[in-house]
């Protein structure tokens, strides 16, 4: 069997666009999410292409994560690529009035949900000394910005873990890759703002914002790179961003 990806976030945005660039570039491919109707249709799409298997769970349930994935077929187990994407933003509020449960949320999903995909599939890599992990991070997990507080603690996590990962796997050969955009325009907002359309697409108004494709192709150059070379933590920005606060915007 051909190289297999595994890809968590799949029904939206930058996890699905990498679902469908991996497929054109011939990867195999598990996609995850909560939605079975997304992914039933993303699947019909793909296999085309390529071989393709799909598990839907939520990440924040860690029985429902170690249940899917082992009911894999045996010879989808040997997973060479997890992409970790699955995550969100709950709220943006100061941390005073902030409400608890979109912290539960996002502490949840973006920390705990990408620590129990990884603590199932890392096994089947140390024991087969390859594999390739990439973390879509955000750039919350390298400056804080105002009301950002708990999403961005979320961020600084992942980029803490990815390297963590990158130090404890190094004996075994497996590359760990953070991935971290700014603005990216995708269901993201539109999440956090509790479904609020104006508000969400006002995020994206007066400049140019990245892609979903923009994040897939940089997913896939990462996973191109030659075995002895780990692009170890990237930042990737639209040009009209020159930091988590600073957008030129011409409105």
């Amino acid at each position: 069997m051909d190289k297999i990806a595994f890809v968590t976030g799949a029904t939206s945005g930058i996890g699905k666009a990498t679902a469908e660039l991996l497929a054109a570039h011939g990867f195999n491919l598990v996609i995850c999410g909560r939605r079975s109707d997304r992914l039933d249709e993303l699947k019909q799409a793909l296999s085309k292409q390529v071989q393709v298997q799909t598990l839907t769970f939520d990440v924040r349930d860690q029985q429902a994560v170690s249940s899917a994935i082992d009911s894999l077929p045996e010879e989808w187990k040997k997973i060479d690529i997890l992409i970790n994407n699955a995550g969100n933003a709950h709220g943006l509020a100061p941390i005073q009035t902030g409400s608890s449960e979109d912290w539960d949320a996002m502490m949840d999903i973006n920390v705990k949900g990408l620590l129990y995909v990884s603590k199932v599939i890392i096994p089947g890599m140390v024991s087969r000394k390859s594999g390739q992990i990439i973390n879509i991070g955000s750039i919350a997990g390298k400056e804080v910005y105002p009301n950002g507080n708990v999403y961005c603690a979320s961020k600084f996590a992942v980029d803490a873990i990815t390297s963590g990962m990158r130090l404890d796997l190094n004996p075994y050969g497996i590359r760990v890759s953070g991935i971290h955009p700014g603005l990216v325009e995708t269901e993201f907002s539109l999440v956090r703002f509790k479904g609020d359309e104006q508000r969400a697409s006002s995020v994206y108004k007066g400049f140019q914002p990245l892609t979903a494709k923009d994040i897939a192709n940089t997913i896939l150059f990462v996973i191109n790179c030659p075995p002895h070379v780990v692009i170890s933590d990237l930042t990737i920005l639209p040009t009209a961003q020159a930091s988590a606060t600073i957008v030129h915007k011409q409105l």
